[in-house]
């Protein structure tokens, strides 16, 4: 048995979306109709971005498992021969069996075309939303800032959303002007029902006046899908490009009004380890914090994620977050930060020292004037991990006023 991953281009129109549908055709039923045709066996994709009907892509992800022995990297050529023309495979490689495309990290960039004119140009009619009114592309380019970040995308989110959770990541939203023709560019980790659609209904009211620029922030801030612009049709949105994450950044720093915080991932990968550190964040959004941001460490490979709350101490031994408890480090005394345990130091020099800075601008670190809270240990709620063992740097509690936040190699506390 093999994983085989294949990079899908197709045009839209004629299909009723990604995901396979009872009342139309749909790019999953194609493909799996051919790959098993082709290959003599039931095949069933599985793709990275279901995207909704009459949407575009450029390089969609799917995989799927196979006996075949046909080599992964030739299927594309013959599996294109018997696809509709409206459909290809630009790529077919063969990829780790536990591999998903959506749970893997991603960056998803989607653009959407606006057709900018008093007369419709027949050949953007399939690919672009046709606006009579004028756009003043600066203000939507101005209203854009407002949604980049971290955030709860209630307000750009449909009612018949399945996802739970609305905070997503836009790492950027461009608003560009060439001629007649405008393109809404946005890049994140990931996007709710019709959430890039309904940014670009909101982004065309600004366009012809119907609001200023900043008044995107209120409808962000608001959560309230009636506040935000109808929702763009979809002829215009095309699936740009999916870039897999190959390793993880060393640092998370995210903040808005709501929260901030930062998380150090430089250990995950090797010894399964992360660090949280929570300047600040609204009472109201502190489980959903808690429990996303534990739940994403532990999805890119952490088995323990020390966590520490700089703003109000509200972290408790035994508490439950989702699938995963915090316990309070055993024996945590006046004096420590961070010690060493047994062989293992896993911290360096300046992951040591950016620590220290997160804990003194939060007023919390050593000369701040402020005892640090108590570190406390998040795991598996199913799990009974030892706090302290001869394999792991254990972060233990309450700072003195004017203490370090880490102590010495050579400390230690049992």
């Amino acid at each position: 048995m093999k994983r085989v991953k294949l990079t899908v281009a197709y045009d839209g129109t004629n299909y009723c979306g990604w995901q396979f549908q009872p009342n139309g055709l749909s790019i999953e039923e194609v493909l799996n109709r051919e790959l098993t045709a082709l290959l003599k066996e039931p095949v069933a994709v599985q793709g990275a971005s279901r995207t909704d009907s009459g949407v575009h892509a450029r390089c969609n992800v799917a995989v799927f498992d196979t006996e075949s022995r046909m080599p992964a990297d030739k299927l594309c050529f013959a599996l294109n021969q018997k696809l509709p023309d409206d459909i290809r495979v630009l790529r077919s490689e063969e990829v780790p069996c536990a591999w998903h495309p959506r749970k893997a990290n991603c960056t998803k960039t989607y653009e959407y075309k606006i057709y900018n004119s008093k007369i419709m140009m027949p050949l953007e009619r399939l690919y672009s939303y046709f606006c009579y009114f004028p756009l003043d592309a600066e203000k939507m380019r101005a209203a854009a800032q407002y949604l980049v970040g971290e955030h709860d995308f209630s307000s750009f989110c449909s009612a018949r959303a399945q996802s739970k959770e609305s905070v997503r990541t836009i790492y950027s939203l461009d608003v560009n002007r060439e001629g007649e023709l405008i393109t809404v560019r946005v890049c994140g980790n990931g996007f709710l029902y019709n959430m890039v659609r309904i940014i670009v209904g909101t982004l065309l009211k600004v366009g012809m006046g119907v609001y200023p620029p900043e008044h995107v922030e209120e409808i962000l801030e608001a959560r309230d899908r009636g506040l935000a612009g109808q929702t763009a049709p979809a002829r215009g949105l095309t699936l740009v490009s999916l870039e897999y994450e190959e390793e993880l950044p060393d640092w998370q720093h995210t903040e808005n009004r709501q929260w901030k915080y930062h998380i150090l991932q430089t250990h995950i990968r090797t010894e399964r380890t992360a660090w949280f550190l929570i300047e600040r964040c609204v009472d109201e959004e502190w489980a959903g914090l808690l429990n996303r941001n534990i739940h994403h460490a532990f999805q890119n490979g952490a088995r323990r994620v020390w966590v520490i709350d700089l703003e109000k101490n509200r972290l408790a031994d035994g508490g439950r977050i989702g699938f995963y408890r915090t316990d309070k480090a055993a024996g945590a005394g006046t004096t420590g930060g961070i010690v060493t345990e047994g062989r293992n130091n896993l911290l360096s020099v300046t992951e040591r020292q950016a620590m220290n800075e997160i804990c003194q601008a939060a007023g919390r670190g050593a000369g701040a004037g402020a005892a640090l809270p108590e570190w406390y240990l998040a795991v598996d709620a199913k799990e009974d991990l030892p706090v302290f063992t001869d394999e792991y740097e254990v972060p233990l509690a309450c700072l003195q006023s004017g203490s370090k936040l880490f102590t010495s190699a050579d400390e230690s506390h049992r």
